[in-house]
């Protein structure tokens, strides 16, 4: 299934996504900003081998992600890969960059 929004994307395909055998030792929240005409904030927070994903903003998130909405859903419609959008700008990331590697992992990004 393709994900024609994020907010179709949070509910209706991460939680299907979501590996948690990947996420063991994830305890973190993840602030997500997107723009574009259906974009907005989410907060994600990964404890315990769960993940909850909530529109919002969180404080003090371990990792923040900015992203367009177009790229985001070339990203978890898996169009392009995360790492390529970062090194090609199209996705900033605020916080714990090693945290955005185990999330690909764990079938977030």
């Amino acid at each position: 299934m393709e994900a024609k929004t994020p907010q179709e994307f949070f509910d209706e395909i991460l939680p299907f996504r979501f590996k948690p055998e990947k996420a063991k030792g994830i305890d973190a929240t993840i602030q997500l900003n997107v723009t574009g005409p259906h974009g907005g904030d989410w907060n994600v927070e990964i404890k315990d081998q769960k993940l909850t994903a909530q529109n919002g903003i969180r404080l003090s998130p371990k990792l923040t992600i900015g992203v367009s909405e177009a790229d985001f859903l070339d990203i978890v419609n898996d169009k392009l890969s995360a790492q390529k959008a970062f090194f090609t700008g199209k996705i900033k990331f605020k916080g714990d960059i090693a945290l955005a590697l185990k999330l690909k992992d764990a079938g977030f990004l």
